[in-house]
């Protein structure tokens, strides 16, 4: 869908860069390339997986366009995929932890939920606050959606859906399309994301005032300004920079400070 928008042929693609944090199972075997060949580009189109957890995607986007900038070619799709619901609960963990990292630095194994309840509790940030920019994020996030702002940016799709029968337990098979976010509560309030109890015991952090786990992905056409011009297309952006920076593995999630600036 990113390539028919863009209004280019599948064989003009230099690369398909694709990011993706657990690139195993259901996303692995080099997914970016079986993405290519599934979206209908030739087999001369190559494709390559990226992986930095978090910022996967973004980061495809940005090597897309220094390949550009370097001269290595003028068309890529970047993006990103995540199938969590069908690889984190059966991930490969042979030989995961490396002894010397385990004794020296052995936060680099930790969760995401550590890491938050860490960045919470060394930046004093408390569950109240946590709860009310939940709150906020969801209602206008919700506003967005009921005004169509998301609808330029989401193609529906058509998938085959599991359904358990809640009262004989079986298992059965329908289509469902899915054309909306569906994380998205537009009912969320601050007096039930407060009732909601911590994910351990003593912490803060919890379903309320999280992101949920997702599966979805996005791609988009990486391409030289130039030869943009000349095809008369109007770019959605311009790629001016992008950097990264490391922090301590236990606040992982406090990365972005670092980086921005």
């Amino acid at each position: 869908h990113a390539i028919e928008r863009a209004g280019i042929e599948p064989g003009e693609i230099d690369d398909v860069l694709i990011g993706c944090a657990n690139p195993e199972g259901a996303t692995g075997f080099n997914i970016a390339r079986q993405i290519a060949l599934r979206a209908g580009c030739p087999v001369s189109v190559p494709g390559m997986t990226v992986n930095r957890f978090c910022s996967s995607g973004l980061q495809t986007i940005a090597l897309a366009a220094q390949r550009v900038i370097a001269g290595e070619g003028e068309v890529f799709v970047a993006g990103g995929v995540e199938s969590i619901s069908c690889v984190q609960g059966v991930m490969n963990q042979t030989m995961l932890g490396d002894p010397w990292l385990q004794a020296n630095k052995p936060e680099i194994y930790w969760s995401m939920l550590q890491t938050a309840e860490q960045v919470a509790s060394r930046y004093a940030i408390d569950k109240e606050r946590q709860d009310e920019y939940g709150v906020r994020s969801q209602l206008f996030a919700a506003a967005a959606q009921a005004a169509g702002r998301f609808a330029d940016e989401i193609v529906p799709m058509t998938v085959t859906m599991g359904v358990a029968d809640k009262a004989s337990g079986q298992l059965a098979s329908r289509e469902v399309t899915i054309g909306a976010d569906e994380g998205i509560r537009a009912d969320t309030t601050i007096e039930a994301v407060r009732s909601i109890r911590p994910a351990q015991p003593g912490g803060v952090i919890t379903a309320g005032n999280a992101s949920q786990f997702s599966d979805g992905s996005s791609a988009v056409v990486v391409m030289d300004a130039a030869l943009a011009e000349k095809r008369g297309l109007q770019p959605l952006g311009i790629f001016r920079g992008f950097a990264v920076a490391g922090c301590e593995p236990d606040e992982m999630g406090i990365g972005p400070v670092f980086a921005v600036p």
